[in-house]
């Protein structure tokens, strides 16, 4: 069983980005428009985010103001589908014949992105990727309790998730709208998560944006995944 507490939490969608408006949404969830709108990443020199992607600005956007007053904190960051954009676009150069840019490739790994952010903050705590199946957040989780136990006093952990493009709308149905979570972890025992052998139903929403729900009104929270069973509880006040 994994302890520990969520001292703030921040998520960002398509006109999704206050904490009202998500309160609101969670009392009544729809798949909201992608009108391809990007995420305020203001804070950063313009030079510098130039090479931000979307997926990377939305990973900025709940990640910055949470690590705002911190000088350095460790950083876990889980995709299931990562840069499928850049990606995409690497593939269709590729058929055409085209040489690849060094560029593009370099920033469509899925480290990318948390190689941006320790260079634009000038953090070299300790960082980790991670691409999982739809219990990613899960796994996120039980990274950041590791390196709490280790001593860290607080790790920031962020989810995300960018629209597929419409070629690969056949294999990826797990994203309803693009959509970012950061939680910023520390030591305690406001917050358990349990894991057990089980299958139940799956969900209609991905678990992260299930959680934010639980974060906004209450509600108790379970997942499952691949014959795992996850629950959440928090201790009452």
């Amino acid at each position: 069983m994994m302890q520990f507490n969520i001292e703030q939490w921040r998520a960002w969608a398509p006109n999704l980005e206050s904490t009202q408006q998500w309160h609101a949404w969670s009392k009544a969830p729809v798949r909201v428009p992608d009108e391809q709108q990007q995420p305020d990443v203001s804070f950063i020199a313009p030079m510098q985010r130039r090479r931000l992607s979307r997926l990377a600005r939305m990973v900025f956007n709940v990640a910055w103001p949470l690590a705002e007053s911190l000088p350095a904190l460790p950083f876990v960051f889980v995709s299931r589908h990562g840069e499928t954009p850049r990606t995409l676009a690497l593939l269709h150069d590729l058929a055409q014949n085209e040489p690849l840019s060094p560029t593009q490739f370099s920033l469509s790994v899925h480290n990318a992105i948390i190689g941006q952010w320790s260079i634009l903050r000038g953090d070299t705590s300790e960082m980790t990727a991670l691409a999982a199946g739809g219990d990613g957040l899960e796994h996120a989780i039980q990274e950041a309790c590791l390196l709490l136990n280790e001593g860290a006093p607080a790790v920031l952990v962020v989810i995300a998730e960018e629209s597929p493009a419409a070629i690969y709308a056949a294999y990826i149905d797990d994203v309803p709208f693009p959509y970012a979570v950061g939680l910023l972890l520390t030591p305690g025992d406001d917050w358990q998560l349990q894991l057990r052998p089980g299958s139940g139903p799956i969900t209609q929403w991905p678990h992260p944006l299930n959680l934010i729900r639980t974060l906004c009104t209450g509600q108790t929270l379970t997942h499952y995944w691949s014959r795992r069973q996850w629950t959440w509880s928090r201790k009452p006040n």
